[in-house]
């Protein structure tokens, strides 16, 4: 019997640690029958009447370090414009949807991988979307995260807004 590498176990506890992260917010219910809002839990929020009408608000991420942070933020913004998803900002600003972004990397000998998870919410807090997913690149020695370069940011940044206005476009 093989035991894995110390690199194949970093990677499962990242994995399982983005997992637990996005598994955290709200304890689980039980079912309630169709059409109606559990106890705790208020009516999700009619979308807005177009897709156009559509305001989101990116909270700040959880779990990557500020430059990367930073970088995505303005990497969204940018893409989000192209796409013409209108954001706008949290503080002071109503907006339709919020979105919660949570990132963590693991490394190897020769690469780095970031997992992403953002969850599309209405104001009161109840999750209507989860997007997620990985980027991997070569070339990292010790923090990963130092292998993450904005070519990788900006892969994140699209799929992500592509994926936002395809859910935003099927309401």
């Amino acid at each position: 019997m093989t035991l894995p590498s110390a690199a194949g176990l970093r990677r499962c506890f990242a994995i399982l640690s983005v997992l637990t992260l996005a598994a955290c917010q709200g304890l689980p219910e039980p079912p309630s029958p169709l059409g109606s809002p559990t106890p705790n839990q208020a009516p999700a929020a009619p979308p807005p009447a177009t897709p156009s009408d559509a305001t989101f608000a990116f909270e700040p991420f959880t779990g990557a370090p500020g430059n990367i942070a930073d970088d995505l933020s303005r990497l969204i913004g940018v893409e989000a414009q192209k796409q013409g998803l209108l954001l706008v900002r949290r503080i002071g600003a109503a907006s339709n949807y919020r979105v919660k972004g949570y990132l963590s990397a693991t490394g190897e000998p020769s690469s780095a991988t970031v997992f992403y998870v953002f969850d599309i919410v209405t104001p009161s807090g109840t999750r209507l979307k989860r997007i997620s997913g990985s980027e991997t690149v070569s070339g990292t020695k010790g923090d990963p995260w130092q292998a993450i370069d904005s070519a990788t940011l900006n892969r994140i940044a699209n799929r992500s807004v592509v994926e936002i206005v395809a859910w935003l476009n099927r309401q």
